[in-house]
């Protein structure tokens, strides 16, 4: 793999900021067409984290090299990838800005069912948010220890001491910051998969489960890995390696042990 850490100005964000993208040199598979440009897996930090910490904490470069994936890892600072209340646009920055800019700089495949997204903690709430509004972008998404059902009053606690200033006051429960409600709500999209990790000793495990268990009943592919771990890079880095796998394996749900 090579990988390059990008510096550019944002005209979302109207300030300079970052992203680390790992490049495979070559594909997976001897019959692969090397001039076919190479799947993206677009993968999100946690609150705390940036755009290095999938490279400096797991073994992403060395897995995404094996499957011949693309990485794009971009800062999203404390944003809980919103639109911040008080702060900077950046879901609009994620969600419009950087895919174009990703495009412009790199040759990369720009097809549906090469593009994917996963994250971890906050990262799994941004990817999974992503994904849920944007189906027509990704063929599966990926959340490991996802903070997915911010509504929930333990939850919103929480967020409202370590990011007051991305959501704000207002009531979240039943707004597109609610995955819960917007999986149970919006059709499913027969060819979006998607896969739900977490460690059963995790604080996020409870509302992993619970999102699990409204997508299932809203008929979308899932897949769910719940397995001994909490929220810690030991278990993610495991987890990013399964999920990669996952990413080429049949596309129907399932569970994994």
């Amino acid at each position: 793999m090579a990988l390059i850490t990008c510096s550019f100005y944002s005209e979302v964000l109207q300030t300079s900021t970052s992203m680390t993208v790992a490049l495979p040199h070559q594909p997976p598979t001897a019959t692969h067409d090397r001039t076919e440009p190479p799947p993206v897996l677009y993968l999100l930090h946690g609150l705390g984290d940036d755009e290095t910490s999938w490279t400096r904490n797991s073994s992403v470069e060395r897995h995404a090299a094996d499957a011949g994936i693309a990485v794009v890892m971009p800062r999203a600072s404390r944003s809980f990838y919103t639109d911040e209340h008080h702060g900077s646009r950046y879901w609009t920055f994620l969600t419009a800005e950087l895919p174009e800019l990703v495009a412009r700089l790199f040759r990369l495949s720009g097809r549906r069912q090469d593009t994917y997204v996963a994250g971890l903690s906050m990262g799994g709430y941004g990817a999974m948010r992503w994904a849920l509004h944007q189906p027509e972008r990704f063929a599966a998404a990926a959340s490991l220890s996802g903070v997915l059902d911010v509504a929930h009053p333990t939850a919103r606690q929480l967020l409202d001491q370590a990011v007051p200033h991305a959501f704000g006051p207002h009531e979240l429960a039943g707004t597109d910051h609610d995955l819960l409600a917007r999986i149970g709500t919006r059709r499913p999209t027969d060819d979006l998969r998607l896969y739900i990790g977490c460690g059963t000793e995790d604080f996020a495990y409870p509302s992993n489960r619970r999102f699990a268990i409204r997508a299932q009943e809203a008929g979308w592919q899932v897949t769910e890995a719940f397995a001994p771990g909490s929220h810690q890079w030991d278990y993610w880095d495991a987890a990013i390696r399964n999920v990669l796998s996952w990413l080429h394996g049949p596309a129907a749900g399932g569970r994994d042990a």
